[in-house]
């Protein structure tokens, strides 16, 4: 049975003979080719290689414009990751400015409630933090800081906290006093970052 044609196949079939035509028209054979060298005073005998010259032209071509898409396209992703990475961290960097404190104690690592002003030398104690506008669904690293009466740094907790759930975050850092701690007043601090959120003054007996 003779297949028949629409409308629409119709016009798409003489489209495309008349673009075959016209690339049968545009491509010339050997004979014609070497013909027309001659005309020019041409060697014919270079036909072939004048041939694979414009081949390896042609692919070089086709090559270079690859590789320019190529590279176009990893500088747009690489200018899109180093844009998101700084956003990423002004926005941590935002975050983190907003943390603040509210409440903190010094007690016993036994936790009693209390809010202790002086300690014993030898007495296992924590910092008791607690944090405001914490960063919901993430992390933070913490550092404390124990501070003696001379001022100087004699120990520091450094610590990450579990996963925040709420913007009011309870937290702590702990020290063991050593027995021949230094008597005085002291100081203990806990930063994030280079920030000092808190700090609570208490002395050692």
């Amino acid at each position: 049975m003779e297949r028949r044609l629409t409308a629409q196949q119709l016009e798409q079939i003489v489209g495309e003979v008349g673009r075959l035509a016209d690339r049968q028209q545009a491509e010339l054979d050997r004979s014609e080719v070497q013909k027309i060298l001659q005309e020019l005073n041409l060697p014919p005998e270079l036909l072939d290689e004048a041939m694979v010259q414009v081949q390896r032209k042609e692919a070089l071509a086709r090559q270079q414009q690859r590789n320019r898409g190529i590279a176009i396209a990893s500088i747009a992703a690489l200018v899109a990751i180093v844009i998101g990475t700084g956003m990423f961290f002004q926005t941590r960097s935002s975050s983190l400015a907003k943390i603040t404190a509210t409440q903190d104690r010094i007690t016993l690592v036994q936790d009693n409630g209390e809010n202790l002003q002086a300690v014993d030398r030898g007495a296992a104690i924590a910092y008791r933090v607690t944090l405001n506008d914490a960063p919901v669904g993430e992390t933070l690293n913490l550092t404390c800081n124990w501070l003696d009466p001379t001022g100087k740094v004699v120990h520091t907790n450094r610590y990450d906290t579990k996963n925040i759930t709420t913007p009011v975050w309870n937290t702590q850092c702990r020290y063991q006093l050593p027995a021949n701690a230094a008597t005085g007043a002291w100081i203990v601090q806990m930063k994030v970052g280079d920030r000092i959120i808190e700090q609570s003054p208490f002395d050692v007996n």
